[in-house]
C-alpha cells in the first residue's frame, strides 16, 4: 500500500461514502442544512439530487450522525422494489412487528396498521419519525405514489412521517409527470448538489490528504496543468471523479520499485485510462 509511503494513517481517496472524508462545499453544507431542516419539517418530503459522485449519500451519512436522539430513522438503500416490500422493508427498519397470518403474504393493509399505530406511539412521546430512501430514482410510479400516502399517516397537529427522497437528476423529471403532481406538491424542501469547481477541487483533495494523516508536502501540487486529461475529463469534478484520478498517481507512485522515469510513465498511463474511463469512454487497450 502507498499509505505509509506518504505518511497517512489511512487510504484518502477511498470511494466509500466516510462521513470523516467529506469535504464540506458551501454546496454540501446546503445539502446537509435541507436534511437537517426537512428532519423537523412536520412532514412531507424533503428531496435531495445530484449527478453520480457528487457525494448525495456522503451528505446522507453525515446527516444520519447528526440526528438527535429522539428521532427514529428509516434508511432504505436499495429501492427496486414493489409497494408491499417497500412497506415491508420500512417496518423491519422501524422494528414494527407485524402480525402473520399463517402462510397467506401480508397485504398492505396488514402492514399499515402497525406501522400506523407505531407512529402515533412515537408521536405521544415526542419522537419523530424520518423515512430515507437512497437511489430513489429507482422507484416506480406505483411506489412513489404509495409513499404519498404514507404522508397522509398524521395527527390534528401534524404528518406522522418525513420522508427523504435521495437520488440522481432522474427522480426531479419522475416527479415532473402529471400522475405524480399531487407527490411534488408535498416536497417542502428541495436542493440539487452541483460538481465541484476546480478550486474546490484542489480544497476536496488537500483536506482528504490531511484527514487521512498528511503532516509533511508529501505530494506536490503542479497546478492546474498537471494532468490534462484528467482536466479534461471533468471541468467539474464529481467527488466520486476526483477520488478516482487522485488514487491512481498515489498508487502509481512507487520508488522502491522503480525509478523516478518508470514512475511518471505509469501515472501518466494510469491517469489517462481513468481520465478517459471518467469521461465515459469505451474501455482502452491494455497497450493504451
Amino acid at each position: 500500500m502507498y499509505a505509509p509511503f506518504f505518511g497517512l494513517t489511512q487510504a484518502p481517496f477511498s470511494i466509500a461514502p466516510d462521513p470523516r472524508l467529506l469535504f464540506m462545499s458551501d454546496r454540501h453544507r446546503e445539502a446537509l442544512a435541507h436534511l437537517l431542516y426537512g428532519q423537523g419539517g412536520g412532514g412531507g418530503f424533503v428531496l435531495l439530487t445530484g449527478e453520480i459522485g457528487t457525494g448525495k449519500t456522503t451528505v446522507c451519512r453525515c446527516f444520519l450522525e447528526q440526528i438527535p436522539a429522539h428521532c427514529n430513522v428509516a434508511y432504505i438503500f436499495n429501492p427496486k422494489l414493489t409497494a408491499v416490500e417497500l412497506l415491508q422493508s420500512i417496518c423491519d427498519e422501524f422494528h414494527v412487528t407485524v402480525p402473520q397470518k399463517g402462510l397467506l403474504p401480508p397485504t398492505v393493509k396488514d402492514l399499515l396498521d402497525p406501522l400506523n399505530a407505531f407512529l402515533l406511539q412515537a408521536h405521544a412521546v415526542g419522537q419523530n419519525n424520518v423515512l430515507i430512501i437512497d437511489e430513489a430514482q429507482n422507484l416506480s410510479a406505483e411506489v412513489l405514489e404509495q409513499l404519498r400516502l404514507l404522508t397522509n399517516l398524521e395527527t390534528s397537529e401534524r404528518k406522522l412521517l418525513q420522508i427523504v427522497l435521495i437520488g440522481q437528476p432522474e427522480l426531479r423529471t419522475m416527479l415532473q409527470r402529471p400522475e405524480l403532481e399531487q407527490l411534488a406538491q408535498r416536497v417542502i424542501a428541495r436542493y440539487h448538489l452541483d460538481a465541484l469547481t476546480q478550486a474546490e477541487t484542489a480544497q476536496y483533495i488537500q483536506h482528504r490528504l490531511e484527514v487521512s494523516g498528511l503532516t509533511r508536502a508529501a505530494v506536490r501540487s503542479q497546478g492546474p496543468q498537471a494532468h490534462p486529461p484528467a482536466r479534461a475529463a471533468c471541468p467539474g469534478a464529481s467527488t466520486c471523479c476526483a477520488t478516482v484520478l487522485c488514487w491512481v498517481p498515489l498508487r502509481a507512485a512507487r520508488p522502491r520499485l522503480a525509478g523516478p522515469s518508470s514512475t511518471r510513465r505509469r501515472m501518466k498511463c494510469l491517469t489517462h485510462r481513468r481520465a478517459h474511463h471518467c469521461a465515459g469512454g469505451a474501455a482502452l487497450p491494455w497497450w493504451a
